[in-house]
């Protein structure tokens, strides 16, 4: 499609490529140091030196390294590591919850709106593949913003890059604090050693995101989880990977984070959404959505006919010399130049300049 019309998929693939970045900064520190293998088979990493991730280490890896070795040696066990890396990782997690849950919220509000709206926007969107000229798909994409605008909506949702931020840094600095402590990776956990690789961690881990990719379907509309198959199983087999070839220190942390991001979906699916959607149909009973366009205003083919208004955005679009179909109520319509005396017209324009 052309123009304004793939904006949804472009910023869902913005999102995704967001969400692989800020994973791919997490985790680079780590990858990007010098291994040592023990005969034993423990694996240790060099500490970072460099400016981002050094200073990051310096001054959140470090202290929250700290952190562990105190409450290891306060638990008195020798499990002690495994238990301190679960507690901070749960600890961090629940701390940072409730902004994760109210940037949900603000997705899944978006979502719902944009489901009631559907019909208005598959009848658009079949109209733009069809369309043979740029002043018809101006109108078109002029059409959807009217329809997210007068419904109260947005073609551009709202992605969190601000908490992304705000927690990259705690959740980097917690997982280089697991990786690169020697203590954690002499250390054992339920008679297992925290500096080999463990599978029994790795799938019991990965399961947690697997359940919680499940439940994000559960909680979705046919047509949103075509767009969800996919992505649901980034996560575990990101989790897979890199925790079969990394010391199970890092696996219990991944299984921490796993668990509190399970039991924040399930918040999600079985709280948050019924309720938002209760409360968007009470809302769409009382005061139904704006009917921009409807039907009767296309063609069998999709394309979209005289009838249709002109969109509210096409006044912008004059001031900036783009002309457009003229409407009239009655079926007698006037339509403005056509493509041919366009493109005669702009190739004038360049003569002249």
């Amino acid at each position: 499609m052309k123009g304004l019309l793939p904006m949804n998929k472009k910023f869902k693939r913005f999102g995704m490529g967001a969400g692989l970045t800020a994973l791919a900064l997490v985790l680079a520190a780590c990858s990007g140091s010098a291994q040592h293998v023990s005969k034993s088979g423990i694996v240790t990493r060099t500490p970072p030196t460099g400016f981002f991730y050094g200073s990051l280490y310096k001054y959140i890896s470090t202290p929250i390294s700290h952190l562990l070795d105190g409450i290891a040696h306060m638990l008195g066990t020798g499990s002690g590591y495994g238990w301190a890396i679960l507690l901070i990782t749960l600890v961090v997690r629940l701390v940072l919850m409730p902004f994760m849950l109210r940037q949900q919220k603000n997705m899944t509000e978006q979502q719902e709106k944009t489901r009631v709206l559907q019909p208005q926007l598959t009848l658009l969107q079949k109209a733009a593949k069809v369309s043979q000229d740029q002043t018809t798909t101006m109108q078109i994409n002029g059409l959807m913003q009217d329809v997210y605008k007068k419904n109260g909506s947005s073609m551009l949702p709202r992605m969190g890059c601000m908490m992304m931020i705000v927690q990259l840094p705690i959740i980097s600095g917690l997982y280089q604090a697991v990786a690169y402590s020697k203590d954690i990776a002499n250390a054992k956990f339920l008679g297992f050693a925290l500096g080999h690789t463990n599978l029994a961690v790795t799938i019991v881990a990965t399961l947690f995101y697997v359940a919680q990719g499940y439940l994000m379907l559960l909680g979705s509309t046919p047509e949103q989880r075509k767009a969800m198959r996919t992505s649901m199983w980034l996560s575990p087999l990101f989790t897979f990977f890199i925790s079969i070839v990394s010391p199970a220190g890092l696996g219990l942390y991944f299984l921490g984070t796993g668990l509190i991001m399970l039991v924040q979906q399930v918040i999600v699916t079985f709280v948050m959404l019924p309720a938002i959607r209760e409360r968007l149909d009470k809302e769409m009973a009382e005061t139904p959505p704006v009917q921009v366009v409807t039907p009767d205003m296309f063609n069998e083919d999709g394309s979209i006919t005289s009838r249709a208004p002109m969109p509210s955005t096409m006044g912008a679009m004059e001031s900036m010399g783009m002309a457009h179909p003229e409407h009239h109520d009655d079926d007698t319509t006037t339509t403005g130049p056509s493509a041919a005396e366009l493109r005669a017209r702009n190739a004038g324009k360049q003569h002249r300049e």
